[in-house]
């Protein structure tokens, strides 16, 4: 147990995670130690390793590590139209991320695998007096894999500093769906919520792995990062957020014998009834799709991304997405 300990501790993501912050400018304003509790201490340095494989009938979660405050549900088998498809609960028992927590995950999908990976609830970022709170996530797919990565809304609450990094490795013939959903606080709160959040960066890389004998090939397919700093730039501007409160964003990476058929049947539209606005593009290197959504609340976000969802699964798969749940 304590060898097991020990390679989590050394693991690259959650290494990472730990630096993240101390290298990016950004975040050069927000490097004082919390009093309560060093940064990065025990129960405050979560890891989740998750690993896929094909089976003889479906695929299974073959291995997991976790680190406290990380814990993950067994894999179920609910999505009625994928029943192949293993589908795992990302859960924090710390309840949101306070100051000072650095959490690091690693996903990875082996050869003609599959997965859905979401979380249990929403990730609350708690208001912060001191330093700041940092994630990494490192997601593998392999040839002809697929994985659908579907967390929950995540809501900064007022004072917080947070980053995250997540860096893509796929094979050219593999799929990935990833999305977000940023609130802008707990507008219904208190008055202070809404944009009070001192800073939100994030970072999405995407790069194709092959490995041609025993060499790795790789290269870059892109970099997307965003800087917020409500109490510095008016996010309310004309172009940002204007009248919005949510942001969210789904990247698709799949082969581009994909891209036409989905880009044909997704519509831009701007719906000042019912206050959504949203629209695709292809990314770059022909490596995908990328489909930004802004929304007055979560829910009417979260269609958005789901009507972006289906289109993409029908498409590629022939698979369309089950009814969600009520609580979803």
């Amino acid at each position: 147990m304590s060898h097991l300990r020990e390679e989590i501790k050394n693991t690259p993501s959650r290494v990472y995670a730990h630096t993240l912050g101390q290298t990016a400018q950004e975040m050069a304003n927000y490097q004082d130690e919390p009093v309560q509790m060093q940064s990065g201490a025990v129960g405050k340095s979560g890891y989740l390793k998750l690993r896929f494989a094909k089976g003889e009938q479906r695929s299974e979660l073959v291995e997991m590590e976790r680190r406290v405050p990380s814990l993950v549900q067994k894999a179920l088998y609910w999505d009625e139209e994928m029943p192949q498809l293993p589908c795992v609960t990302m859960i924090s028992t710390s309840g949101c991320l306070l100051q000072g927590d650095r959490q690091a995950l690693d996903i990875i999908v082996e050869k003609d695998a599959c997965a859905h990976v979401t979380t249990q609830s929403a990730t609350k970022i708690h208001m912060m007096n001191a330093n700041y709170a940092a994630q990494v996530q490192d997601i593998s797919v392999a040839e002809n894999g697929y994985l659908e990565l579907i967390p929950d809304p995540i809501i900064p609450h007022r004072d917080a500093r947070f980053i995250t990094d997540t860096l893509i490795k796929l094979h050219p013939s593999a799929t990935v769906i990833y999305t977000e959903i940023l609130q802008s606080g707990r507008k219904h709160h208190h008055q202070d919520e809404l944009f009070g959040f001192d800073i939100f960066s994030s970072r999405i890389r995407a790069q194709y792995q092959t490995e041609v004998g025993d060499e790795l090939h790789e290269k870059e397919l892109f970099v997307e990062k965003y800087v917020l700093a409500p109490q510095q730039d008016d996010l309310r501007a004309i172009g940002v957020m204007e009248s919005f409160d949510v942001f969210g964003n789904a990247i698709l990476l799949t082969p581009q014998q994909y891209h036409e058929a989905i880009l044909s049947r997704l519509e831009a539209k701007y719906d000042v009834e019912n206050q959504i606005a949203y629209g695709a593009t292809q990314l770059p290197n022909k490596s995908g799709i990328i489909f930004k959504a802004l929304g007055v609340d979560s829910p009417k976000t979260k269609v958005a991304i789901r009507y972006f969802w289906q289109i993409a699964r029908e498409e590629i798969l022939g698979i369309s997405l089950q009814k969600p749940f009520l609580w979803k």
